[in-house]
């Protein structure tokens, strides 16, 4: 079985900072390596702490959700919950804006087409693809196309470094990626499990578009890491979860606030 599985005109934009409390505190020292310790604590409406060791210290940060970022996060869950509809007017015209994003000037022949594996699909019909990450693995690719078009084209055409025989295909690792960074936050969850979402949380209030942001990163973060392991297509999975590590350890670093913040972010040109 193969190891890329896939799992079900877009602006940048922000809104002015919210004003979520926040605050940490070294509770008592411990040698353990960085881990989410113990249940989140949730103090009244939209309260929540979460207890994080780090560094030798066991830190807690709390904040309290605003209106605004509340309805963020509950605007990015539906995103997220939307499945590909090849049928929908509009999932159609987002599929036709990625093909001339990535191909500008070539004409797209049909929404089924052999044209498409040429981006990187399994097959003719890139639809067959969404079928775990859904509607917004597709508004990922299409953001990263139209935000970062130098290297949405450098990874696409597998430009720099060593490259292997068989690479990875384009366009369904794209949507596996999504799918990774889905799990990592684990937004569908009632109450925030890890110190990594709720360090997101927070970083969703200052750039409505930081989950996109995100995959941006953790695309060219995947791609690096690959071409340091001189991985094969048979290594992708763990190309994949080196690339979530990599992630959820940047988010954790003291200075990082914003996506922007992250080391790797310096990666996209």
């Amino acid at each position: 079985m193969s190891p890329l599985r896939t799992h079900q005109g877009t602006c940048v934009g922000s809104s002015p900072p919210n004003s979520v409390f926040s605050s940490r505190c070294s509770l008592y020292n411990s040698a353990a390596d960085d881990a989410t310790c113990g249940t989140p604590v949730w103090m009244g409406k939209g309260l929540t702490c979460v207890c994080f060791k780090r560094k030798g210290t066991v830190e807690r940060i709390c904040f309290n959700l605003t209106p605004l970022q509340e309805e963020r996060l509950r605007r990015l869950k539906h995103r997220m919950k939307i499945r590909f509809d090849a049928s929908r007017p509009e999932h159609q015209e987002a599929l036709r804006a990625l093909w001339y994003a990535t191909y500008p000037g070539q004409e797209l022949q049909s929404l089924i087409s052999d044209q498409w594996k040429e981006m990187g699909w399994q097959g003719r019909d890139p639809s067959t693809d969404f079928r775990g990450a859904g509607f917004i693995s597709l508004e990922n690719l299409l953001f990263f196309a139209k935000t970062f078009c130098t290297s949405f084209q450098r990874l696409l055409n597998k430009q720099g470094g060593k490259r292997a025989t068989w690479e990875y295909p384009f366009a369904v690792a794209g949507v596996n990626i999504t799918f990774m960074i889905m799990q990592m936050l684990d937004l569908d969850a009632l109450k925030p499990r890890t110190f990594v979402r709720a360090v997101f949380l927070q970083m969703l209030s200052e750039n409505e578009w930081a989950f996109d942001l995100l995959y941006c990163v953790a695309f060219v973060v995947m791609d690096k890491q690959w071409l340091e392991r001189n991985a094969t297509y048979m290594e992708f999975n763990d190309v994949l979860r080196s690339t979530r590590s990599q992630l959820e350890k940047e988010l954790l670093m003291d200075d990082v606030s914003r996506i922007e913040d992250m080391p790797s972010y310096n990666l996209l040109c």
